[in-house]
């Protein structure tokens, strides 16, 4: 299935495909804090659909993952990184999507925190 999704404001769109099975809720310092509910894709399975320009880009601790959120709005709609097998994945916080409601999946906690 393909999901469109965006920041609050609207300058920052962007589609992802596949299934959502469940969400990932992390408890590393910015997650936690921005209450995301996560979904991992394979980066290949993400488009951006408007210009970088739109992004700034946030990035802590090891540095592996840039927390991208719109320079207008503030909302940060994905982040782009490796997951633990070393798979360049983009993760999208669902809060983000149109017509989807997280609550109607499993939420999976990952320990981000002690990483």
């Amino acid at each position: 299935m393909k999901y469109h999704g965006s920041c609050q404001c609207g300058k920052v769109k962007f589609e992802a495909e596949g299934e959502i099975e469940s969400v990932m809720a992390c408890n590393c310092s910015i997650c936690s804090k921005r209450a995301t509910l996560l979904w991992p894709v394979p980066q290949e399975n993400f488009k951006l659909l408007t210009p970088e320009v739109e992004l700034s880009t946030y990035t802590f601790n090891t540095h592996k993952i840039k927390h991208h959120f719109c320079k207008t709005c503030g909302c940060a709609p994905f982040s782009k990184g490796t997951n633990p097998k070393g798979d360049s994945v983009a993760a999208i916080n669902t809060h983000c999507l149109d017509d989807f409601d997280p609550a109607t999946v499993e939420i999976k906690h990952f320990n981000g925190r002690d990483l």
